[in-house]
């Protein structure tokens, strides 16, 4: 009425990721995808969305490509250091 309940504009924020274990998933993990044969990836954040670069061929894929449809986790395994 007076402006008293005004919403607040929500500030962007990075997907939580899980892997297919329920593991939390981080900028710089290292992780094995279950899809496209990319093998062992690092997870790289850019502009807010997380991407899995292949560390063998360099090649990218965003991480909505990779939820698993049941789980809603990702199709990923992550490596323990």
């Amino acid at each position: 009425m007076f402006g008293l309940f005004k919403k607040k504009p929500k500030e962007k924020q990075t997907p939580k990721l899980l892997d297919l274990n329920s593991n939390p998933i981080n900028e710089g993990d290292i992780v094995t995808s279950l899809r496209y044969d990319l093998g062992d990836c690092k997870v790289v954040l850019e502009e807010l969305v997380f991407f899995y670069e292949s560390i063998e061929t360099g090649e990218r894929v965003s991480y909505v490509r990779m939820v698993d449809a049941i789980t809603e986790n990702q199709k990923v395994i992550l490596k323990k250091n």
